[in-house]
């Protein structure tokens, strides 16, 4: 049975009527892409959004230097921890009455950091944030995999929700330097509030779905293993950019988060009603998907770092400018999206657009490795380029490989698929961010240790262009590794009863 079928039966099931699938159904359609588009745009703009105010609030609460990055790291820890028991819940409970509550819960906890009166108040707030994210991502991505059937449509809504998601990090540095610099960090909290309500009163206009039925119990034991292990890797990354990859600390937390999730697994394996069925993820074209964008956070998350200092502390931008450069790579990521996969979808193979935009990516990050300290032209030979080529790169693989992570689910897998795929992200940037940065951070030591006379921001170029030049190599070996899982088996469903791909 192909996707179409499924996700039509699954629609049906959840008590559509056949009048709804025809006359209105086109607007109902669209107006779901909305209202999930704006969603995903909160939880990812939420991820950056806050690194922009952090310094303001800071001061303002009177955080201390070893306590702030708490106000990023609560919201990373509650989101990553709990997409997968937010996959079933959304499952459970309905997935459109799972995103209406967690869009009302994003937009109290938002209201609640934004009036925060101590750092506590706001870490908490920041918390609860992560984990109504948590149900409402899922439950997103679900919506759109049980609204869109048809080939063209779907190509367009998962083209438009990629680039949304895509171009929600960059939105975030600007919206944080613009709010920041003229309204106050509160804003930065404050602005998700209006969003979540419109996107609440357009709900209303989704089809309802129904919860799933014969959900039996929740899987406990797995829900608090994949908590814990998953809070714990996220946190190891987090903790690597500042104390070393050599710290007891992060070297406990690494290993003691890969034995929960190992273990996590095995629960898995033996579980009656797992919370993620292992034959979400051992299928060969959902594991390219997943291997992919998990590797494309990677890189870009570093990307975005550095051309965030870089064009601050070596190029002299403002915050408000060094923000709307990104604009460009937004704006790239768009057109990925839209007018290459999107309208690629269901005439080629999805390896045919997630590899080349892999490389395309991979280009890009290499134009980089070209960077220096004193350039004049730099922003046209090297910025300009290098953000148009990791957009497009961007645009080309986030959309196939969220069809593909969802794609010939049913039932409660539908839900556990879309949190993978967001718990697969979230891994990536966790990872990107800390990796990278530890990079250039230790490349940039031994350029100071090794020169008699150093410039630093020579030294500091020099950290970004080899931890860049790391990118890069990832983003290679991406395609290399997803082009051996598409090639070895064939992604075309073959057994309708099991609802694999072969």
């Amino acid at each position: 049975m192909d996707v179409g079928d499924n996700t039509t039966q699954v629609t049906a099931s959840a008590g559509e009527a056949p009048g709804d699938r025809q006359g209105g159904a086109p607007r109902r359609r669209w107006w779901t892409l909305a209202v999930v588009s704006a969603a995903q745009l909160l939880v990812v703009l939420d991820g950056t959004i806050v690194n922009i105010a952090l310094p303001s609030a800071q001061h303002a609460l009177g955080m201390s230097d070893g306590d702030r990055h708490w106000a990023i790291t609560a919201y990373a820890l509650a989101f990553g921890g709990l997409l997968l028991i937010g996959g079933r819940v959304s499952g459970a409970v309905g997935h459109r009455r799972t995103f209406l509550i967690g869009l009302a819960g994003f937009a109290a906890s938002s209201a609640l950091g934004g009036a925060a009166v101590n750092p506590l108040m706001l870490f908490g707030a920041r918390a609860l944030q992560g984990g109504f994210a948590a149900a409402l991502a899922p439950a997103g991505l679900s919506l759109l995999t049980t609204t869109f059937t048809q080939a063209h449509e779907r190509g367009r809504a998962f083209g438009v929700f990629a680039a949304v998601g895509a171009g929600g990090s960059a939105i975030g540095l600007i919206a944080g330097g613009l709010l920041t610099e003229y309204a106050g960090w509160r804003w930065c909290l404050y602005i998700n509030v209006p969003v979540a309500l419109l996107a609440a009163l357009g709900i209303t206009l989704v089809p309802a779905d129904r919860p799933i039925a014969g959900r039996g119990r929740l899987d406990v034991a797995g829900a608090l293993l994949s908590l814990a292990g998953f809070a714990a890797v996220v946190y190891g990354f987090t903790r690597a950019e500042p104390l070393g990859w050599g710290s007891a600390e992060v070297q406990a937390l690494l290993a003691g988060g890969t034995a929960l999730l190992a273990a996590f697994v095995v629960v898995e394996i033996r579980a009656a009603q797992p919370l993620l069925p292992m034959r979400v993820l051992l299928h060969r074209a959902r594991a390219a998907a997943f291997c992919a964008i998990t590797l494309m956070f990677v890189a870009m998350f570093g990307f975005y770092l550095f051309m965030s200092y870089y064009t601050q502390t070596v190029l002299g931008y403002s915050p408000v400018r060094a923000g709307l450069t990104l604009i460009i790579n937004a704006l790239a990521t768009l057109a990925g999206s839209m007018l290459i996969a999107g309208r690629l979808h269901g005439r080629v193979r999805p390896a045919a657009v997630i590899v080349p935009g892999l490389l395309t990516a991979a280009a890009g990050m290499l134009v980089l490795t070209r960077l220096s300290a004193t350039g004049t032209d730099v922003f046209a030979v090297a910025l300009l380029p290098a953000l148009v080529l990791t957009g497009l790169g961007l645009g080309c693989v986030m959309p196939p490989t969220a069809g593909l992570a969802t794609e010939d689910m049913r039932g409660h897998d539908i839900g556990a698929a879309s949190a993978a795929y967001n718990a697969a992200q979230q891994l990536g940037a966790a990872l990107g961010t800390a990796l990278l940065n530890t990079l250039a951070a230790s490349a940039t030591a031994t350029y100071l240790a090794s020169r008699p006379h150093p410039r630093p921001d020579a030294a500091v170029v020099h950290g970004y262009t080899t931890a860049l030049t790391v990118a890069c190599v990832i983003l290679l070996a991406a395609a290399c590794l997803t082009l051996a899982l598409f090639t070895t088996r064939r992604a075309r469903p073959s057994k309708p009863r099991t609802g694999a791909r072969g």
